[in-house]
């Protein structure tokens, strides 16, 4: 396995990626879409540049780190150009994608980057995880970027596990949600 930067060639992969791993939302067409939608094309499409896989020995994306370097330019162009494909579906949809920004904008002074990852489930429990965050991390300091955050789903045990074990910072818990942060 290497870890690389995200290549056009990647797309479908990551995409079949973020559908195959361990999350809610993904078996109905809404949900596929309201998936990619929300937490990968955004990513691939817009910051190509602040996204890393992991890649098998056919070259092939089996996981990603997809990130986003400054939450206000995100956010601009999520809500003008991301969130109008979801205002088409019902009203649960629509507002649970704004919700998924809100922890992002409460903590965005401190950690201004925030971030996706995930591994197919044949290929986790190897260290990808770790790598991939390795090389992102890097990947930021560089830039000058002062810290990164997540959120994950309240009851995603092995994700909370990994982000406690990695360094991350429990800054928050709501009702569905764990946010994480890491200053860099």
């Amino acid at each position: 396995m290497i870890i690389r930067p995200y290549e056009p060639k990647d797309k479908e992969n990551v995409r079949f990626v973020c559908l195959n791993s361990e999350g809610p939302c993904k078996s109905s067409a809404r949900g596929i879409n309201f998936s990619l939608a929300v937490y990968c094309d955004y990513y691939i499409e817009k910051e190509p540049e602040n996204c890393f896989v992991a890649a098998d020995e056919n070259d092939k994306a089996v996981g990603y780190i997809i990130c986003t370097e400054n939450f206000d330019v995100f956010k601009g162009r999520f809500v003008s150009e991301y969130y109008p494909k979801i205002k088409k579906w019902e009203y649960r949809r629509r507002k649970s994608a704004l919700r998924s920004i809100v922890p992002h904008e409460k903590y965005k002074e401190e950690y201004p980057a925030h971030l996706h990852i995930d591994v197919l489930p044949e290929y986790q429990r190897m260290g990808l995880g770790h790598k991939m965050t390795d090389v992102l991390l890097e990947h930021l300091k560089k830039k000058g970027v002062k810290g990164i955050m997540l959120t994950t789903w309240i009851k995603n045990e092995k994700g909370r596990g990994f982000y406690d074990k990695y360094g991350f910072t429990l800054l928050e818990e709501t009702k569905n949600c764990a946010v994480y942060g890491l200053k860099l």
